[in-house]
């Protein structure tokens, strides 16, 4: 098994930080190429003529690799939002269909089509939260219900933010695909944890940023486009988007065509020279460990945090429903916000979603984390 990783980070021993699903911290490493980024946009002259490509592509190619798909089909964008708005610009939804979401999920993968439906003349289905956990069964369950309007997408999150719950995306693809509708996925909370290989999946787009599980920075996210979707219009009109568009040529607009792959679909102002390094550093660092590797250590946190506040009085899903690497307790009447301040205090960082207590741990965690934080919550709770 994968051994704590707390030496490449910079976590003090007092502290025991179990909130990765919110922000991860950084590497060493990363914290050091960061400085070094903010130190060369100072001297700019610094920058050869390829150095902006480089680092487009070093990216383009670690988001890749996490997914199994080809760098040409990765899009380089700033949050989960704009590549949901991009698919939303790219993808027809069929006119009196329905698209799935789930309850309580992060605005991103929901809020979008919202916005779109009463004019496009589809409807938001909202797969309510089960009282068994079972997100998965909820879902194929509304993709079947019988004599409903046809699927036309299913738009969700790969695992619940609030709960932890992982939803089976092959299951659920399967279904789709029965009925011939489309899966946009937003991967937050299972990119580098939970293997996924879209060249065996095919969902039609694919979506997550480094500041959480990727342990990167804030404001660096990708989206994967499936190759049958890479002839839209983008949601940006850049000069990187267009065949031959380049102000080092005697011809500024030389050929106003779109690029032929998931390219066309980058953001605008994208050579974030001191972010987008940072952001390869750590999905690469997450790629070398592998996701199995890293959700079988992640897994052994969580269960040893579940095992040991068992007699508390607390409710959690089931093993079976929950993602390895986030784990959310629950209490009749709530888990209170002074409860959460009261473990902050003594430097153990956990999170309040939804009335519940989320616990999330990563690589620089260990087994003194997980033992102290149960320890600590029992003695609050007594």
């Amino acid at each position: 098994m994968l051994a704590s990783q707390r030496h490449l980070f910079d976590v003090p021993r007092d502290v025991c930080y179990l909130n990765s699903a919110s922000y991860s911290p950084l590497p060493l490493i990363t914290l050091e190429a960061g400085r070094a980024a903010v130190g060369r946009k100072g001297r700019p002259w610094t920058l050869d003529a390829g150095f902006a490509h480089r680092q487009h592509e070093r990216a383009r190619a670690a988001a890749a690799r996490l997914i199994n798909a080809d760098a040409d089909d990765v899009v380089l964008i700033p949050a989960i939002s704009y590549g949901v708005a991009t698919m939303a610009k790219v993808l027809t939804i069929p006119r009196s269909s329905r698209v799935i979401v789930l309850e309580n999920d992060h605005s991103s993968p929901l809020l979008e089509w919202h916005g779109r439906a009463e004019a496009q003349g589809f409807v938001v289905e909202t797969v309510r939260q089960p009282a068994d956990g079972d997100w998965t069964s909820a879902v194929l369950a509304a993709i079947e219900r019988p004599g409903a309007p046809p699927v036309g997408l299913a738009s969700i999150s790969s695992v619940h933010w609030s709960d932890g719950g992982m939803i089976d995306v092959d299951a659920v693809q399967a279904a789709l695909r029965r009925h011939g509708a489309m899966f946009v996925i937003d991967a937050t909370q299972g990119a580098g944890v939970i293997a996924m290989d879209v060249k065996r999946l095919d969902p039609d787009a694919v979506l997550f940023p480094t500041y959480k599980w990727l342990i990167g920075p804030y404001g660096r996210a990708f989206l994967y486009v499936a190759k049958r979707h890479q002839g839209g219009v983008p949601l940006e009109q850049t000069s990187s988007g267009r065949r031959n568009v380049n102000s080092e040529n005697p011809v500024y607009f030389g050929d106003l065509g779109y690029v032929d792959n998931a390219r066309r679909y980058d953001m605008g102002e994208r050579d974030h020279f001191i972010s987008l390094e940072m952001a390869s550093m750590g999905m690469e660092m997450m790629a070398d460990w592998g996701a199995a590797t890293v959700g079988e250590r992640l897994a052994m946190l969580t269960q040893r945090i579940a095992d040991g506040v068992r007699e508390l009085g607390l409710n959690m899903l089931d093993h079976r429903l929950r993602a390895p690497h986030i784990l959310s307790l629950g209490s009749a009447g709530g888990i209170s916000k002074d409860l959460i301040a009261r473990l902050a205090a003594e430097n153990i960082y956990v999170a309040p979603r939804l009335g519940r207590m989320r616990i999330s741990p990563h690589v620089f965690n260990d087994e003194e984390d997980t033992d102290r934080f149960v320890a600590v919550l029992a003695q609050n709770l007594r």
